[in-house]
């Protein structure tokens, strides 16, 4: 039974933070680690002790985690940056609240013994003579990922085995993280020594010239497991001398932070088959629209907190059958039939709102990204002056308007109001001339949305209805939210600044209004932007043929098939500048070797060139790649370079280092790259975060160029966004676990009460009665919601039996001592 792993965290703002420059304030930003590797950075924050961020990060953790750190730096222009203090979250702190964690938490001191990382391998035994113990033996053979205490983002390790007083030191390895020692180390243990009391230590050290030595990390282990256990050996986690870290009152700040952990133990698929088919059943042949169905009630099971995650995966598991669009039907029917007030039609966070959102998220971003990032490059390149609001007009922030001297209040609203018309005027031509661009799969819904609301009101009067279903979608819940936050549609690396951020709201206010097709305008309280009337109104016209021409198409030139990726092997899924080093090239590995080239990402290939618009490209297969892992900062004496491992048709491995702009730019590249090779078979468990210089891996000093790795890969460990490879399993799981919760509700609600007792054989007699009158039988099976209920929750009751028995068989398969690996 394989293990899923989630983690969900948001760095909200920082409050009371302590002033670290001259000024008087701080440039704070926060670095996120998981297990002491760089997951995130936020933007800095100028000039600001109590900033706001409101970043969040999705990471997927196959493996698992021990600890979630969050670290707020101080950045300087000049010399490191500065450590205002951290946060830690142990993995146990933030599974213990079924909800997440979500408050404010205070910085403690960051001390560089409590700063441990990796693992290392050891055997210990017992050496006995007869029924006595003679001694200690340790067999310390190597360790791998120690923290980097030396400038040059190594470390001199040796370890160094303690019993009471007695101590056994190996010998020193200079200048690596990852040290092979293989030596054995011995104790003699007295008659006092036998009962069982006390632990045995091992520490690691990393040795230095001049001044003390810097601790590594230790593992302790008590010498009763040895008398149980009279030889232990394996990978132990290295551990800090203790809990050592204190709340400083307050006087370092804090943090607020949303935290969530989602585990998953996910069964085989033929487990989830059951449950797949009642979905599945639920949109091919529907029920009446008044009718239950087991996503009616998985519906009404949902909490709020909870629907838009239930409404992704839904999306994703429709995706994955092909027949995402028949879903999305059968939620916008049932909810059109529902609605008598065409004004509060999908105004709800129905699920069948969720879903669309999330479905036009999961098949629509890179088509939102062709028509909307040039534009809001441009406006964040610019970054003009913008104020319609006399309220808010800041007139000391007016002064690069004119050289002419002191501007009024009017030419200010003037030159905002000719700008927001330019962008405006962009935005639109662009949405309007992208039909072609909209995923063919997207238009279909759009066109079903389309039949769905004119046959519910045909009246002459609701003749917008039908534009205002789609445009609500489209430019409302799509377009509108893209432009008011584009980091959090992958946009933009960092959020807006002040100016850039008033720009952006003033335009997506705009844009929902060119979405409501003018109906609404002058009926708000915000009539200063009554100037941008005139022009939202002449949008109409061409909005209104836009989304005629969108849903101009026929279905069967849409293909919906089952699928394991949300998008098509042809589409670019990531594209940008990186910096290239091929590991085969003769010169020195220094950061002269590193080539500015133009990478494109697809399902199937690597690509690049030395322009964007070069026309010969070189490329690898994705199917090809073998592993996808960050590089040692000391093999190439830079940041930020990961490596792509290659193997030929020839069984060669190969490998490509690529350098990227920043950790947030790193991050995303070893993510998409991972996803698009996740199904390939022959993935590397290990690899060199080191580079062959010199005849020998900087990692690991070994001089063989095919010895196998000396660190574990991370294949799985991706950024978890609208990109995430569609995992049937996972998701199934995940509706199974929201039904289980609400399964008390189902049956309480279809099986208990006096309304739920019609049987099986009135059901019959009523069919047979409609029948009988004229009317159409239609073919497909009886569905009474007493017996979709009753067929719904044996699949839930199969399922939960079924994780029971997994469980109890990896208990009695679990008979040895666990140590923490």
């Amino acid at each position: 039974m394989a293990k899923n792993t989630s983690l969900y965290f948001r760095i909200v703002e920082g409050r009371n933070l302590p002033i670290k420059d001259v000024s008087g304030t701080s440039d704070p930003y926060c670095i996120i680690k998981v297990d002491n590797e760089v997951v995130a950075r936020t933007a800095t924050v100028w000039k600001n002790l109590n900033p706001f961020w409101g970043e969040e990060y999705t990471l997927h953790l196959p493996m698992g985690f021990h600890t979630l750190s969050f670290y707020v730096m101080d950045e300087d222009t000049i010399g490191h940056d500065d450590i205002i203090g951290k946060i830690s979250l142990s993995k146990d702190t933030i599974g213990g609240q079924a909800k997440g964690l979500d408050s404010w938490m205070n910085l403690t001191h960051v001390d560089p013994d409590e700063e441990v990382q990796g693992e290392i391998h050891l055997a210990l035994e017992l050496i006995l003579d007869g029924q006595r113990s003679k001694g200690l033996r340790c067999h310390v053979i190597e360790a791998r990922d120690l923290a980097p205490r030396d400038t040059g983002g190594t470390s001199d390790p040796f370890a160094r085995i303690l019993f009471h007083n007695r101590s056994a030191e190996t010998s020193i390895i200079k200048k690596t993280r990852f040290p092979h020692w293989g030596e054995t180390l011995e104790l003699d243990l007295g008659p006092e020594e036998e009962a069982q009391t006390g632990a045995v230590t091992l520490e690691v050290w990393d040795w230095d010239m001049v001044g003390k030595n810097d601790f590594l990390g230790k593992v302790e282990i008590p010498l009763s497991c040895l008398f149980k256990t009279p030889l232990l050996q394996g990978w132990f986690r290295l551990l800090p001398p203790g809990n050592n870290e204190h709340d400083a009152g307050g006087k370092l700040g804090a943090l607020r932070l949303k935290v969530r952990l989602v585990e998953d133990r996910i069964l085989p698929s033929m487990y989830y088959q059951p449950l797949i088919d009642l979905l599945v059943e639920s949109v091919i042949s529907p029920a009446e629209v008044e009718d239950s169905s087991p996503l009616t009630m998985l519906e009404e099971v949902t909490t709020v907190e909870s629907r838009q995650d239930v409404a992704m995966t839904l999306v994703r598991i429709y995706l994955g059958q092909g027949l995402v669009g028949p879903f999305l039907d059968y939620l916008n029917t049932r909810e059109v039939h529902s609605t008598s007030d065409p004004n509060t039609l999908f105004r709800s966070n129905s699920l069948a709102s969720k879903a669309m959102e999330q479905f036009m998220k999961a098949v629509g971003m890179l088509y939102l990204h062709e028509v909307l990032k040039p534009i809001i490059n441009r406006i964040f390149d610019e970054k003009k002056y913008i104020e319609l609001d006399p309220c808010k007009i800041d007139m000391n922030r007016t002064r690069r308007i004119s050289f002419k001297g002191a501007v009024s209040e009017a030419e200010v609203r003037d030159s905002s109001l000719e700008l927001l018309q330019v962008y405006l005027s962009s935005i639109v031509e662009s949405i309007v001339a992208s039909v072609a661009q909209c995923p063919p799969v997207m238009r279909l819904v759009f066109k079903q949305l389309h039949k769905r609301v004119e046959e519910q009101f045909p009246q002459p009067h609701n003749e917008d209805v039908k534009y205002l279903a789609i445009s609500g979608f489209f430019f409302l819940r799509f377009f509108a939210p893209a432009i008011l936050a584009p980091k959090l549609f992958h946009l933009r690396d960092q959020h807006a600044d002040t100016r850039t951020s008033r720009t952006l709201l003033l335009l997506a206010k705009a844009v929902q209004s060119v979405g409501n097709l003018g109906l609404q305008l002058g009926h708000g309280k915000e009539q200063w932007m009554a100037p941008l009337h005139p022009m939202i109104l002449c949008s109409v016209t061409s909005v209104k043929d836009f989304l005629d021409k969108l849903i101009d198409i026929d279905h069967d030139s849409v293909s919906e098939v089952p699928q394991r990726a949300v998008f098509l092997p042809s589409v670019t899924l990531k594209e940008g500048y990186l910096q290239r080093h091929k590991a085969e090239s003769p010169q020195l590995l220094s950061r002269f070797a590193f080539k500015k080239r133009y990478f494109w990402l697809t399902s199937e290939t690597l690509s690049y060139a030395k322009t964007s618009d070069w026309l010969v490209r070189s490329s690898l297969p994705v199917q090809c790649v073998c592993a996808v892992e960050r590089v040692d900062e000391n093999a190439f004496q830079q940041q930020h370079v990961m490596q792509v491992v290659t193997q030929d048709n020839d069984g060669q491995m190969h490998t490509m280092y690529l350098q990227c702009k920043n950790v947030n730019e790193l991050n995303q590249w070893l993510s998409a790259i991972r996803k698009a090779s996740i199904y390939n078979e022959h993935m590397l468990p290990s690899y060199h975060p080191g580079a062959l210089r010199s005849g020998k891996w900087t990692c690991c000093l070994q001089t063989d160029r095919t010895v196998p790795g000396c660190s574990r890969t991370h294949s799985a460990v991706t950024l978890g966004d609208w990109s995430d490879p569609l995992d049937p399993d996972a998701e199934t799981q995940t509706i199974y676990k929201q039904l289980l919760q609400g399964q008390d509700r189902i049956r309480k609600t279809y099986l208990e009460t006096p309304d739920s007792e019609t049987t099986v054989e009135e059901e019959k007699k009523r069919s047979t009665a409609l029948v009988s009158d004229g009317a159409e039988c239609s073919g497909r099976p009886l569905k009474s919601s007493h017996m979709v209920a009753e067929r719904l929750l044996g699949v839930i009751m199969d399922l939960e039996q079924a994780h029971d028995a997994f469980q109890r068989r990896e208990k009695d398969e679990d008979t040895s001592l666990i140590l923490s690996p």
